[in-house]
């Protein structure tokens, strides 16, 4: 009796302390603040900004080359050397420092006749292609260079790029007018929303413009009259999307 009267006792204390830990628990959770609601990204604007500015080239790049057959490859390779060696000389002449004027292709290629029925068709000879890579630092010598090289030899002449040696200026100017553009448009919006515009969140630019190179020509014979070229001006375009956020 004594020893059953005991455990009932040891139970009954047990109960009260898990009662006890358990209310504690409770009691000490009740007391924690909740957790904060998740912040909300903020409220912003974004636009587009453009801004443009025109500026002369300072300097071109023109291809010019030779093209030449022969039954050998050996001899259309002479041939081919001997022309390269008269349109070299007569961009010396017209004032073309020999550092501007490189090499972009060099090609030996075997050349075939018509195929016959059950035949495959017959090596007739070899065809060798020399282009050069000139850069113009006289942009108006443009048309008088084309015309040397035609007069030289060169079958191949043309594609004329006029580039800038340096459009970090203008693009700076571009660019704030892009980023002025971009903050009128956004002032715009957030007066018509009834908001203040804020900071600047994010900007991020698009590729700068690059001016297009002109299309290749063939030349097959001496141009009858000088050839006629006019660098004009480029317009360096700066496109921007830019992020503002409201004022508080």
């Amino acid at each position: 009796m004594a020893a059953s009267r005991l455990a009932a006792i040891f139970l009954i204390r047990s109960a009260v302390f898990a009662v006890g830990l358990f209310a504690a628990a409770a009691t000490a959770q009740a007391q924690q603040p909740p957790p904060p609601p998740p912040a909300l990204p903020p409220a912003r604007i974004i636009v587009t900004g453009e801004g443009s500015v025109t500026a002369p080239p300072d300097y071109a790049g023109i291809t010019g080359g030779v093209t030449t057959s022969a039954k050998t490859a050996q001899q259309a390779t002479e041939a081919n050397s001997k022309a390269m060696a008269a349109l070299n000389a007569a961009l010396q002449k017209e004032g073309v420092a020999p550092n501007d004027i490189q090499t972009v292709r060099f090609t030996v290629a075997p050349v075939y006749g018509t195929p016959q029925p059950n035949h495959a068709p017959p090596l007739v000879g070899f065809s060798v292609a020399n282009e050069l890579s000139i850069k113009v630092r006289q942009i108006s010598k443009v048309g008088e260079i084309l015309d040397s090289l035609i007069a030289a030899g060169a079958t191949d002449a043309g594609s004329v790029q006029f580039l800038h040696s340096d459009t970090s200026k203008a693009l700076d100017r571009a660019r704030q007018a892009a980023m002025a553009d971009a903050r009128r448009k956004a002032e715009l919006y957030a007066q018509a929303s009834g908001q203040k515009l804020g900071a600047v969140a994010w900007v991020t630019e698009e590729p700068p413009y690059a001016p297009a190179p002109m299309g290749g020509v063939r030349m097959l014979a001496a141009a009858p009259a000088p050839v006629p070229i006019s660098p004009g001006e480029d317009t360096l375009r700066v496109q921007i999307t830019v992020g503002f956020e409201f004022a508080p």
